[in-house]
């Protein structure tokens, strides 16, 4: 198994929800996090509860992940863990009271989706290829994306989400072919219905009724299980190239 403990790790989108849990877990390993958030209040406050730095990056402007991967190396030295978890939704469908889709909505999800994690996890590559092997396997350092079960089951009305996250699913193959001779490897995770934020603001019940559709365990994910995904994903050299679903076995239906 793979220790990165003492090395650098970023984790976008970590001021909250699966983010936040990914960060509280890799620290816990040992690593030195930095959090990429645009909410600076919430992700200094939860930098410095895990004992890690922040920067406040927009995913979706290079020039931003730039400085922000900058920030983290000043903090931490080179980066070898990437966790890309920032991401929006954005619910409408391809033809709605004979309006067709926003095409400002939909190109926005797949900017902060699937070009931010393209930003990030290109950056950051480039970054490990230039630091030096930690083990006898060449090992640079490890790239783990977040798609969704969306992208195998995208519901009506999850046009731009589900295309956002199917391009990370997409990207997680080669991406990990043309790093792997450098020694760095590449995972996605591909969450189904996780207690986030943005279910927290759902009634009981109705949460009660979304962790009802899970055939088992029958409740929403916890984002802690998540952080222990990642946390599997760093330290198993032979995870590499793979989308992970993790979601209690669900399949979504249309609506």
């Amino acid at each position: 198994m793979q220790d990165w403990a003492g090395y650098g790790a970023i984790v976008t989108g970590a001021a909250s929800g699966l983010g936040a849990a990914t960060a509280a877990r890799l620290a816990q390993s040992g690593l030195k996090v930095t959090v990429f958030d645009l909410n600076a209040d919430a992700g200094q406050a939860h930098a410095q509860s895990i004992g890690g730095a922040f920067a406040k990056v927009d995913v979706a402007d290079p020039q931003s992940v730039a400085a922000g991967i900058a920030t983290a190396a000043a903090a931490h030295g080179p980066t070898r863990i990437l966790v890309n978890c920032a991401g929006i939704g954005g619910a409408a469908k391809t033809v709605s009271r004979g309006a067709p889709h926003d095409p400002a909505l939909f190109e926005r999800v797949i900017r902060v989706n699937l070009l931010g994690s393209f930003n990030c996890a290109s950056q950051a590559a480039a970054g490990m290829v230039a630091a030096d092997p930690v083990d006898a396997d060449g090992a640079r350092g490890v790239i783990i994306n977040t798609a969704s079960v969306a992208a195998y089951d995208g519901q009506i009305g999850q046009l731009a989400y589900a295309a956002s996250k199917g391009g990370i699913v997409g990207m997680t193959l080669p991406m990990a072919r043309d790093l792997a001779d450098k020694g760095i490897r590449v995972c996605t995770i591909a969450p189904g219905l996780f207690l986030t934020p943005l279910l927290h603001e759902l009634p009981p019940e109705v949460q009660a009724s979304l962790g009802a559709q899970v055939p088992f365990p029958s409740r929403l994910g916890d984002p802690a299980e998540y952080g222990e995904m990642v946390d599997h994903i760093t330290r198993n050299p032979m995870l590499n190239g793979e989308v992970i679903r993790l979601d209690g076995a669900i399949r979504m239906a249309p609506r």
